[in-house]
Order: structure tokens, then C-alpha cells, then sequence
């Protein structure tokens, strides 16, 4: 079965070796949040691509593609994903989990909507009760395509990591013309069958402060949480090495404060 391969990337301000994921399948890992998650990367297998450069990502720093978006084949996607759940089922081990996530954005794929069918057709073949996750930072929901795809699977976890356009500026780092307003009004379409996940973290970054967890950052995203009405939320913070070495990680009790607010807006709220 592919495994992850490590590929470091060095960037030299403020940065710490990371890694990215070498295979079009990764895994089977133990996530967190979602169980066993077998992983589906759609992007380059050598260096990250996405519309986001958040300064907390495991993968690194974006890689200049110079105008080329290098993604994976359908075709090869399906082949060695069908693959992996035929010898997961056969070892008696399918997953909880097929997740798309990698190297990147995975709805930058211009035939992400066609890959998530594939993979509805070979869950349902080989592991009927294994759940298709997407992990989004929510910047392609402008694209029907992108939004019907994300309507058929079974977690579509949608990125929100504050209320304010700078703070975003400051971690995500989005292309484009991204704006908070622009992606609640997106998430709002989904009509709760979505999932809103949150970084929170501290630190500096460029010798500034970033910090979402402040009093102001954590009212105004509450407010956004009330207008969205996702299905849940996901709070967590740094788990893993971090291209931004002067971040720190948000204690675990802070988070649970963060969650009993969310939680008494009538939706539930998990911590990691």
C-alpha cells in the first residue's frame, strides 16, 4: 500500500523543516478528527499547491508553479485509490475515512466534481460504510461544480480562521481577491451541511502579532459561527511542525472555552 514519504521544504525566514505527501494515496493514518483516514492527494506529489500559504501549514510554503497547475490524472487517481480499498478490505482494515486533502487545495482539481463521483463509486464497492471527507479552505466555492461535489460527500469541512479580512491576510495568506463576507455568504448556500473547521493559534509572524484567540478575533467569528449554522464545528490548534517558527499552540482548555460558547449557539463543537 503507498505510504507517506517525507519531502522537506526549507523557506528562510522564520522557518522549520515540514513535509509534504509523496503519493497520489496516502495513509492509512489515525487523524485526529475523522478515525482512520485513508488520504486522496489530487495535487503535485513534490511541492505544495493552493490557494492559500497559511503560515501553519505542515506542508510548507506554496512552491512558484509559474503559471502551472501540475495535478493528478482522474485516471491514475482512481486507479491507485481503487487499489488501496481493495487491499484494505482484503486485510480486513477499510478505512473510516477516504479523505481528500495533500499536498494543497483539492477544489482547485478542474475535474474535482468527476474524481468525487469515482470515489463515491469505489466507497460503495469496496467499503459501504466508510465516510468521503473534504478538507477546504473554502476558496472555490464561487464554482458550481465545486459545490455540488462538496453537496454529495459526507464531511465537507469548510476553512474559516477568523472574521477579520487582515487576520486572514496575516495566517492564510489567500490569492486573489478573497474576502470573509465573500466565503460566509458561499458557506451559507450549503444550508448547514457543512462543517466549519478553525485554526486557532498565537504568535508572530513578519515581527507582528497574530493571535485569533483574543476577545474581539473570538466574537466576531462567534457571530459569523451564529449566521453560517454549520452542522458542527472543529476547533483545534498546532499539532504538527509548522513553516512559521514562532507560533505557539493554543492550550487544549482554551479551546474547550471556545467550544461551550459555540455550543450554546445550539451547535455542536469538537476540540483537538
Amino acid at each position: 500500500m503507498p505510504v507517506r514519504q517525507r519531502i522537506f521544504t526549507f523557506n528562510a525566514y522564520f522557518c522549520r523543516m515540514t513535509s509534504l505527501y509523496h503519493d497520489i494515496i496516502f495513509g492509512p493514518v489515525h487523524s485526529r478528527r475523522l478515525g482512520l483516514s485513508l488520504g486522496v492527494n489530487l495535487l503535485p506529489v513534490s511541492s505544495k499547491l493552493c490557494s492559500f500559504d497559511c503560515i501553519y501549514c505542515e506542508c510548507g510554503w506554496n512552491a512558484d508553479h509559474r503559471g502551472q497547475r501540475r495535478f493528478n490524472d482522474r485516471g491514475e487517481v482512481r486507479t491507485h485509490l481503487s487499489g488501496a480499498l481493495r487491499r484494505m478490505t482484503a486485510d480486513g482494515t477499510p478505512p473510516d475515512v477516504i479523505t481528500f486533502a495533500g499536498n494543497g487545495e483539492p477544489t482547485l482539481h478542474p475535474d474535482f466534481e468527476a474524481i468525487v463521483g469515482d470515489t463515491i463509486a469505489l466507497r460503495d464497492t469496496y467499503c459501504p460504510t466508510a465516510r468521503i471527507s473534504v478538507l477546504s479552505n473554502a476558496t472555490q466555492l464561487h464554482r458550481d461544480d465545486v459545490r455540488r461535489a462538496l453537496l454529495r460527500v459526507d464531511n465537507n469541512i469548510l476553512k474559516l480562521d477568523s472574521a477579520f479580512d487582515a487576520t486572514v491576510r496575516r495566517i492564510n495568506n489567500p490569492a486573489g481577491s478573497y474576502t470573509v463576507r465573500a466565503t460566509v455568504e458561499g458557506m451559507k448556500r450549503f444550508k448547514g451541511r457543512m462543517i466549519l473547521q478553525t485554526m486557532f493559534l498565537a504568535g508572530e509572524i513578519n515581527g507582528g502579532a497574530v493571535d485569533n484567540t483574543t476577545e474581539e478575533e473570538v466574537s466576531a467569528w462567534l457571530r459569523l459561527v451564529a449566521e453560517i449554522r454549520p452542522a458542527r464545528v472543529m476547533a483545534y490548534s498546532l499539532d504538527r511542525d509548522t513553516p512559521c517558527r514562532t507560533l505557539r499552540k493554543i492550550p487544549r482548555e482554551e479551546l474547550q472555552r471556545i467550544a461551550e460558547r459555540v455550543e450554546k449557539l445550539g451547535i455542536p463543537c469538537s476540540v483537538a
